[in-house]
């Protein structure tokens, strides 16, 4: 019986795994048959433009944003072209709003909240008040995306009121939801809970069915959280029979994957499976490959968890290239993880800490530390189980620290839930003493009816004065509270312009930044040539000004290939790249930088000389290797590095010639494959205090 049960048992698991890759093969016709149609609607060009715009949004986000992402952000951006060209600027809202949700999805938070602003300039400017307010609830997801939970609220509220000024409830429920959110992502269920059940009365009032269903499914994640599965189950299943009767596919999809993972939980594994096959088939329906991986990768930990290694590595495998094919960095560093766990128990090791260190290097880069926590406890398994006691002693050391970041981003998150309670009281004072005033309006109107036309007339005067009073007492707390962001925003971006953003957060989060070691930075100086005898000819302000002309196209330069400036020091431009934090191809856009810093001085001496103005020429040189880095100063503080690759770096820029990039062996040894590059190799060259140094100069290969 043990046998025969064993066999069936193997043979549905089989099935289940043919039906998956099956599905993962096909597309659905219905989907591409309505996609076809807005399509159509698009290239008809009788229609207005708020038809043909509208219908090739829909087009780009039910087709591609979720499922082709590189596709629909060149779709978005032929919106945009036909926006400018048929001088409809809702189009180019719609299309900025849409390049938004493509770098939000990317993980690129800065990029997204760029075009969320430009998005919301032309609603603004176009007076559409029912635009703005989504897009100006997408920036506080941003925010929120971010950590920065007063700041996400601040953007809700201005969502919130927006949507209460229309009249549009729908809008008003999504928003409270998304406070409801932000409420259960800093553990505060009860408060969660509350918002929550507030949108969904506005919901059910409005009989907005998919509002209701979403909301259900967030108050399933309350119950969940706090471990009670039952009630968390419940609200899932009313959630999805909701769902089912609008036929909200997206999100039959995503309440299923939930109820499996409850089911998960609790070792139902067959329900389990069950679950994650039919959110799996309907995200292939709808070409949702974010989704696709996510319960592909639940899959592959139902047969981790019981040590099936062979099935959870292949699903794990299937889930890693489709959340490469999409960008999905933290699933890709999630899911690397998990696939150098399951090399760890196989005793693989070598590719244990192959995916490990991936893992570990995107983790960084993108700055989720429960992802570097994650990888770091890998390879410390890993070279634990190796008997590599010091290589196993960085990485719990590396635990250590990140679990101290995680402690400051706790104690960060409580001081936030203070700052977001201050703000919600502060909004509801300011809604309580709105109702007030309107009651005693109407108290005072009532009174006048009932007195003399003098009395009426002396108590109206008093109120009116009252009201101006308190209207003068509310317009100076507001431009107090404005005059005091103005100054907090002024600071924030002036430690921004003296730190990098890493070292400037760390300084606000401990009070201090600490030195810290690179194993690989490319260090790049620059310096003019004849500046002295140049500036005999210029008067000072020209000189300054020429200068100053020249340093901030330089400041835009780095900027462009993510290069940290480090100083100016006089006619001298100081820049790193790979640091503080380190990426692969720092190397390479150290070098890029360069090359347009030549080709800008270049550029601007051709100008120059056209109207006879004193022009420079310039030095360049690049070293890479190891340095320190931290910040000098208690007052007057800057970001600086040290070590013997900066000085081989000055000695480049020295010993360079002008109008050409001059880089070092170790620099020319990490780029000489990278085939945008042309190199001339000069041999030896004698270097002060360093002795004969290979040199190459390189430039853009033609």
């Amino acid at each position: 019986m043990v046998v025969k049960y064993s066999k069936i048992k193997s043979e549905r698991i089989l099935i289940r795994i043919f039906s998956i890759l099956l599905l993962i093969i096909c597309s659905s016709v219905s989907a591409q048959t309505q996609l076809d149609s807005l399509y159509a609607v698009w290239q008809d060009k009788t229609q207005a433009d708020s038809t043909r715009t509208k219908a090739y949004k829909n087009y780009i986000w039910n087709g591609f944003l979720y499922s082709n992402p590189d596709t629909a952000i060149v779709l978005a951006q032929t919106l945009l072209i036909y926006g400018e060209q048929h001088k409809y600027p809702k189009a180019k809202s719609m299309a900025y709003n849409l390049m938004g949700v493509y770098s939000r999805n990317k993980g690129d938070y800065p990029k997204a909240l760029e075009y969320y602003q430009r998005s919301l300039k032309i609603n603004q400017e176009i007076e559409d008040k029912k635009g703005s307010a989504p897009v100006i609830s997408n920036i506080g997801n941003i925010y929120y995306n971010q950590g920065d939970y007063p700041k996400a609220l601040e953007y809700y509220q201005r969502g919130l009121r927006i949507y209460q000024e229309i009249g549009e409830k729908k809008g008003n429920a999504h928003v409270i939801g998304n406070i409801g959110s932000l409420y259960h992502n800093q553990g505060d269920y009860p408060k969660a809970l509350e918002y929550y059940l507030r949108s969904l009365k506005i919901n059910q009032e409005i009989g907005n069915n998919k509002g209701i269903a979403f909301t259900m499914g967030s108050i399933g994640t309350i119950y969940q959280a706090q471990g009670d599965n039952a009630k968390a189950l419940d609200y899932y299943q009313r959630s999805l029979k909701i769902r089912e009767e609008i036929g909200d596919k997206r999100g039959i999809a995503f309440i299923m994957g939930n109820i499996g993972s409850i089911h998960k939980v609790e070792d139902n594994n067959t329900k389990a499976l069950d679950y994650y096959q039919r959110s799996l088939k309907i995200y292939q329906k709808i070409g949702d490959k974010k989704g696709n991986a996510h319960v592909i990768g639940n899959i592959g930990e139902i047969y981790q968890k019981h040590s099936d290694y062979s099935k959870a590595l292949e699903y794990f495998q299937l889930s890693l290239k489709i959340r490469e094919e999409i960008g999905d960095k933290r699933g890709i560093a999630y899911t690397m993880s998990n696939i150098g766990n399951i090399y760890q128990v196989q005793a693989n090791y070598f590719k244990a800490l192959e995916y490990c260190k991936k893992a570990l290097r995107i983790s960084e880069n993108i700055g989720i530390l429960k992802e570097e926590k994650y990888a770091c406890q890998c390879l410390f398994d890993t070279y634990k189980a190796m008997s590599k006691g010091n290589e196993a002693l960085v990485y719990l050391e590396k635990i250590q620290m990140i679990d101290d970041s995680l402690h400051s981003q706790e104690t960060n998150k409580k001081l936030q839930q203070m700052e977001i309670s201050r703000q919600v009281f502060a909004d509801s004072i300011a809604t309580i003493e709105k109702e007030r005033l309107i009651g005693e309006a109407h108290q005072e109107e009532v009174r006048k009816k009932n007195q003399t036309k003098n009395i009426a007339f002396g108590g109206g005067a008093f109120v009116l004065l009252l009201a101006v009073g308190l209207y003068s007492r509310l317009r100076f707390v507001r431009k107090s509270n404005a005059s005091l962001q103005v100054e907090k925003d002024r600071s924030e971006e002036l430690l921004l312009n003296i730190l990098p953003k890493e070292i400037a957060l760390e300084l606000k989060l401990k009070g201090k930044a600490e030195a810290r070691d690179f194993d690989l930075v490319s260090i790049l100086f620059t310096d003019f040539k004849g500046f002295t005898e140049a500036s005999a000819k210029m008067s000072a302000s020209l000189l300054v000004g020429e200068i100053n002309a020249c340093f901030e196209a330089f400041d835009c330069i780095i900027e462009k290939y993510k290069v940290e400036k480090i100083k100016t020091i006089g006619d001298s431009y100081m820049a790193a790249g790979g640091l503080p934090i380190p990426t692969e191809d720092s190397v390479r856009n150290t070098v890029l930088a360069a090359l347009d810093m030549q080709a800008f001085i270049t550029k601007r001496k051709s100008e120059n000389e056209a109207q006879n103005k004193p022009a420079f020429e310039m030095r360049l040189g690049i070293h890479t290797g190891s340095v320190v880095a931290g910040i000098v100063g208690v007052k007057k503080f800057q970001y600086d590095v040290w070590g013997d690759t900066v000085n081989t770096a000055s000695r480049m820029e020295t010993n360079g010639e002008v109008c050409k990039v001059n880089i070092s062996q170790s620099t020319y040894q990490i780029i000489k494959n990278e085939p945008e590059f042309a190199f001339f190799s000069r041999g030896k060259i004698a270097a002060k205090g360093k002795g004969e140094i290979d040199m190459y100069f390189v430039g853009k290969r033609v």
